[in-house]
C-alpha cells in the first residue's frame, strides 16, 4: 500500500512538472505563428531546427524547453517557407549577376529557378551555390532557351544578349538537348521560333528523361497542340493571345508563312514582326469559346503558369519610379544603378496604351485560369525591366492578390508550387518534420496584407539564422 501511495505521488508531480527537453546542437523558436500552404496560421507554434532540417513542430504548449536550449522568442511573429522566384535571368545582367545571391538571400527567397543563359556561365553559378547552401539561394538552372533556325536571343543585337542556342534541324535539336542533359541542367526551356518537330523532339527527350519543359508556345504552333504534345509550364503566358480568337487556324497560318523568313531578317525581328502583326489584335478578338477551350485543356493537362505579371504592370504604368522600387537601386552595384537610372531617363513619359492593354489582359487571364485551378509559380524575369533581384518577387505576390489570389494562394505559388513542380515537396515549401529549413521570419501577417513578406526580421538557410543586422549588411556589400 505503501509503494502504491509513493508511485501515485510520484505521477503526480510528473503532470505537473513535465519533462523539459533539451535538444542537442539544435536551437528552437518558441510561441511563435506558422503559415504554409497547406495547413494555413497555425499559431503559438514552437519550432526545433538541428542541423538543416526541421526536427519539430508543435504546441509551445505541449513542448515544454528546458533552459539548455538556444530559444528565440518567436511571440508576434510569423514564419513562412523560403520564398522562390520562379523566372529570374543570372546571364541577363553579367555585372550584377554576383551580387544577385546577397540580394536574394535578403529579400527572403531561398531558392530561384533561371530559365536562360549560357550553360558554362549558369552551371559556374550553381556550383557555387551548392557549395555555399547556407549562405546562397538553392539554384535550379534550363541552360540557354532552345530556338530554331531564326533564334531571338543571338547575342547580335544590343537588346538581346546571347541567352538561347539555335537549332536549325531537328537532329540538332536532339543533339544540343542531349548535350545540356549531360551538363546537369535541372529542365528545359523551349523558345519560340522552333518547328512543331523540333519541339516534339524536345519533349520527347524530357520524358525520358524525367524533365519537366517550360518556355513559350512557339509562333509555328497553337496553345492546345503545345500542351497536347508535353509542354509542363507557360512563361509569360507568352503567345497564348494568339491562340484565343475565333481566327487562331488562320492566324497559324500567317505565322508559319513568316517564319519561313524569305528576307532573312534577324531572328529577334521577325519574332517582334510577328507579334506587332498578330498580338494585340489578337486581344481585342479574344473570342470566349475559344479562349475557354484553351483554357481548359491546359487545366486537363497540368500545364503551370508563370504570367510575370510585374514585369507587364511595371513596363506599362511605370512603376519602376515609385520611390519604394526606385530606393532598391541603393543596393546594385553602382554600375548597374547608373545604367538603369540612365535607361528609365531615356523612356518617353507619353502613355504606352498597348502595354496597359496587354497588361491588362494579362491580368484578366490570370484572374480566369485561377478560377479553373491552374497552378502558378511565381516569377518576375528579375533582372528584366529594372526589377531589383529578390524585391520584385514580393511586388509580384502583390499583382497576384491584386488580381484575385488569396493571399495564401500566392505564398503557395512562392513556397509550396515550386518545391512540387521540381518533385521536392518532401523537402521544401512547407513547415513540418523533416522539411529542409528555409524559412523566413515576418514581423507581420502576410495573410492579413501580402505586403508584409517585405517585412523580414530574419532568414533561415538550410538551418542558418540570418539576422536582419545581417541581412542589411548583405545589401549594403553590393554598393
Amino acid at each position: 500500500m505503501k509503494n502504491k501511495l509513493i508511485l501515485i505521488c510520484l505521477l503526480l508531480i510528473s503532470c505537473k512538472n513535465p519533462i523539459k527537453e533539451y535538444f542537442e546542437n539544435s536551437y528552437c523558436i518558441e510561441n511563435t505563428n506558422i503559415i504554409d500552404a497547406k495547413q494555413g496560421l497555425e499559431t503559438n507554434m514552437t519550432i526545433v531546427i538541428s542541423g538543416n532540417k526541421i526536427i519539430r513542430v508543435e504546441k509551445a504548449k505541449d513542448l515544454r524547453l528546458s533552459n539548455k536550449n538556444i530559444i528565440y522568442n518567436g511571440s508576434g511573429k510569423y514564419i513562412i517557407p523560403g520564398l522562390w522566384d520562379s523566372h529570374v535571368h543570372f546571364a541577363f545582367e553579367k555585372k550584377l549577376a554576383g551580387s544577385m545571391f546577397n540580394l536574394f538571400i535578403a529579400y527572403g527567397i531561398t531558392s530561384v529557378r533561371d530559365t536562360g543563359g549560357e550553360i558554362n556561365f549558369l552551371k559556374d553559378l550553381k556550383s557555387k551555390s551548392k557549395s555555399n547552401p547556407d549562405n546562397y539561394p538553392r539554384v535550379k538552372i534550363a541552360g540557354p532557351l532552345i530556338d530554331g533556325k531564326h533564334n531571338v536571343y543571338n547575342g547580335n543585337s544590343v537588346y538581346f544578349p546571347p541567352l538561347s542556342i539555335r537549332t536549325a534541324s531537328v537532329v540538332e535539336t536532339e543533339i544540343k538537348v542531349n548535350k545540356l542533359i549531360k551538363d546537369g541542367v535541372d529542365f528545359l526551356k523551349a523558345y519560340e521560333m522552333l518547328s512543331p518537330e523540333q519541339f516534339e523532339a524536345i519533349t520527347n527527350i524530357a520524358k525520358e528523361n524525367g524533365l519537366k519543359v517550360t518556355g513559350h508556345i512557339p509562333l509555328s504552333m497553337d496553345a492546345i497542340s503545345t500542351s497536347n504534345m508535353g509542354l509542363n509550364s507557360i512563361e509569360h503566358l507568352r503567345n497564348l493571345e494568339m491562340s484565343s480568337t475565333a481566327d487562331t487556324k488562320g492566324l497559324l497560318k500567317l505565322r508559319r508563312n513568316a517564319l519561313k523568313n524569305k528576307n532573312r531578317i534577324q531572328g529577334s525581328d521577325l519574332r517582334t514582326s510577328i507579334h506587332n502583326s498578330q498580338r494585340m489584335s489578337s486581344i481585342k478578338k479574344t473570342d470566349s469559346a475559344e479562349l475557354k477551350r484553351v483554357l481548359n485543356v491546359l487545366a486537363k493537362n497540368e500545364t503551370w503558369q508563370i504570367p510575370t505579371l510585374i514585369l507587364y504592370r511595371g513596363w506599362a504604368y511605370k512603376l519602376y519610379e515609385d520611390s519604394e522600387w526606385k530606393n532598391t537601386f541603393e543596393f546594385l552595384p553602382v554600375e548597374i544603378k547608373e545604367k538603369w537610372n540612365n535607361q528609365i531617363a531615356l523612356i518617353s513619359n507619353q502613355e504606352n496604351k498597348e502595354l496597359q492593354d496587354f497588361s491588362n489582359w494579362s491580368q484578366s487571364i490570370t484572374k480566369m485560369m485561377n478560377k479553373l485551378d491552374i497552378k502558378f509559380m511565381a516569377g518576375t524575369d528579375s533582372p528584366i525591366g529594372f526589377q531589383t533581384p529578390g524585391y520584385s518577387l514580393h511586388n509580384e505576390l502583390e499583382m497576384f492578390v491584386n488580381f484575385g489570389f488569396t493571399n495564401l494562394e500566392a505564398l503557395e505559388a512562392a513556397t509550396y508550387n515550386p518545391a512540387s513542380y521540381f518533385n521536392m515537396e518532401k523537402d521544401l515549401g512547407l513547415i513540418k518534420v523533416g522539411q529542409i529549413a528555409d524559412l523566413v521570419i515576418l514581423s507581420r501577417n502576410p495573410l492579413e496584407d501580402i505586403s508584409n513578406t517585405k517585412e523580414i526580421e530574419s532568414v533561415i538557410k538550410n538551418g542558418h539564422l540570418m539576422n536582419r543586422k545581417y541581412l542589411d549588411s548583405l545589401l549594403r556589400d553590393q554598393i
